[in-house]
This record gives C-alpha cells, structure tokens and sequence, in this order.
C-alpha cells in the first residue's frame, strides 16, 4: 500500500497530534464544539494529517468519549488524512467503523513500559498488530495501520532500551503488516546522535516503511532531535499545536514537539511543509478557547515571525 500524503523529497508533512495525544494530556475536558472548530482552524492552516482522538474506552479516558463525532466532522474536510489511535482490535475494530483514515498502534519498545501501559507483553502487541491488520483487510482495505514504538529513546521504568530492541521489535511489526513503524520519544530522553543512529537502522531495516519521527521536547531537545531525523531522511513529523500535551514528570515543560516550532524551523531553510504560519498560529485562538487557562508554548508565537517573512518567498508567507 503507498501511504497517502507522502512528502516530496524537499518537503515534509507534520502530522497534527494535539487533539489526540494532546487532549488526553491534560485533566480539562475540550468541549466537542470547541474540538470541532479547532481541527477545522488546523485545516485551515494547510495541515494534511491530523491525529483527532482515540478509541479507548470513556471511562478510562473521558477526554475521548466523542472521538466518532470528532472523526466524522474531520472526514468533511477533503484532502487531509484522518487518524486515530487504537490501542487494541476492539479500538480498532470501532475506529474503521468510524471511517478513520489511517489506524495508529502503540507498541512499546520497553518491555516494562509494556507491560505497566497496556498490560500486554512486546510480543503480545505483535499479534494484536497482526490482528488489527486482518481486520483492515476484511473491512476497509484502503486504511493505513501504523505502530509508533513508545519509549523507543529511553523509558522511566526499564531505564535505557537497547537500541537492538527496537530494531527487532520495528521488524517484527513490518512482518505482522504495519504499513509504516515510527519512532516515539515517549519519555523526552532523545538526543540527536542516538536519533540519527536509530532511524539510519530503522531505514536500512524497514526501507520505505520506517515512519514518522515522535519527539517530546521534555528536555529542551526536540527540534534538535527532528533535525537529526530529517538529516538521515524522516520525512514525517509529529508535532503539536501549542505543545499540549506536558510532561508530568517535567514540571514547566512541554511534552510534544510544538508545530509553530517545528513548521517555522523548516520554512525558515526552505524545506516546504504546505502550511501557512500566520494561520496556524491563528489555530491557537479555538484551542485556548476550548481549554481556557491551560498553558500553552511556543517559542515562535512569542517571538512572533521575522520582518519580511512574508517576502522571503516561503509556503507560510
């Protein structure tokens, strides 16, 4: 299967996971009006990938009780790609039926992060990609199955996780059918010369489906780390608006990546992302109006773009 969206060789997609991985980050729930209008401000922006909940159950994460209604309003939007994550067949199962573009499985490098986030051992989580791939062929061919390895950097419980680890793990999920296998910084331990060694593996191991780079900026690292990963060549960034979605164990700082951050990195080197700044930064607006008092980042909506910008002949001009 060819993944929709994907880049040119000069340019990269940033895929929006702020209503997903940043939303059930934080204790407020957004109302499902205030989420409605702030992945269409996203779209706006020129964002092509949107990660826009997931199908966990209610009571576990209440944050997501409306993900098929946030899905359905997102798929009225042509031309983006509409993700969500599974961490299960059941999840799965509900997220095809919802009409998803492209189904997201957490698969956790860490043999201990696995067992304590999803009670299942690695190898456990290889079947369940294996069964949520039979499903997708069953009943909606034409979806993308993607695994992001969590704690693929570094874990809190486990400590480090050898590097060898991952790679097997990565491979064991192309076998069971994943489309794409990214790499996840779950726990903001990343640094660029490990980024750069792990997804130089991961490429000479999985070719052209080694997937998206996760960073957290945990440690003040994150764009550093989506350097790394754009020099050996990830074309696919996840990244969030406003970093929503902090670190609890980092008080003060951001978990993701923020997207202002990261989409005026590579506008600014002329590396095209397809999305205009000044709308995105207008995408803030729906969010701190969903989530009113939830602290929000960005180093580039501070500082605010450099004059002639708009000149510079830039996509975000």
């Amino acid at each position: 299967m060819t993944p929709m969206n994907i880049p040119p060789r000069d340019a990269v997609l940033i895929s929006e996971v702020g209503p997903r991985d940043g939303l059930q980050s934080v204790k407020a729930t957004m109302p499902t009006a205030d989420k409605l209008r702030w992945i269409d401000a996203l779209v706006a922006a020129g964002l092509r990938e949107i990660e826009v909940g997931s199908f966990v159950p209610a009571r576990l994460l209440p944050q997501m009780a409306d993900v098929s209604e946030v899905v359905r309003h997102a798929l009225t939007h042509p031309g983006i790609t509409v993700m969500a994550l599974a961490p299960n067949l059941q999840g799965a199962q509900a997220a095809l039926a919802a009409g998803v573009h492209k189904v997201t499985l957490p698969v956790s490098a860490s043999a201990a992060h696995s067992l304590a986030n999803v009670r299942k051992t690695r190898e456990a989580m290889v079947e369940e990609v294996r069964s949520v791939v039979r499903l997708r062929d069953a009943q909606a061919p034409g979806v993308l199955v993607e695994v992001g390895l969590s704690t693929a950097f570094g874990c809190t419980l486990q400590g480090s996780v050898p590097e060898d680890d991952v790679i097997w793990l990565a491979g064991l999920c192309a076998e069971a059918g994943a489309d794409e296998v990214g790499l996840s910084d779950t726990t903001g331990m990343a640094n660029p010369a490990q980024v750069r060694r792990l997804f130089t593996r991961l490429r000479a191991e999985l070719g052209d489906r080694a997937g998206a780079a996760h960073m957290h900026n945990t440690r003040g690292l994150g764009l550093a780390n989506c350097l790394a990963a754009y020099d050996v060549g990830v074309r696919t960034f996840d990244a969030s608006l406003g970093g929503l979605g902090g670190c609890p164990y980092a008080p003060g700082a951001s978990g993701n990546v923020v997207t202002e951050d990261l989409v005026f990195m590579f506008e600014a080197m002329g590396v095209d992302t397809g999305v205009n700044l000044h709308r995105l930064m207008a995408a803030r607006a729906p969010l701190q109006a969903g989530l009113p008092g939830e602290p929000i980042y960005g180093m580039t909506p501070e500082a605010g773009l450099p004059k002639g910008w708009a000149a510079a002949g830039t996509a975000s001009g």
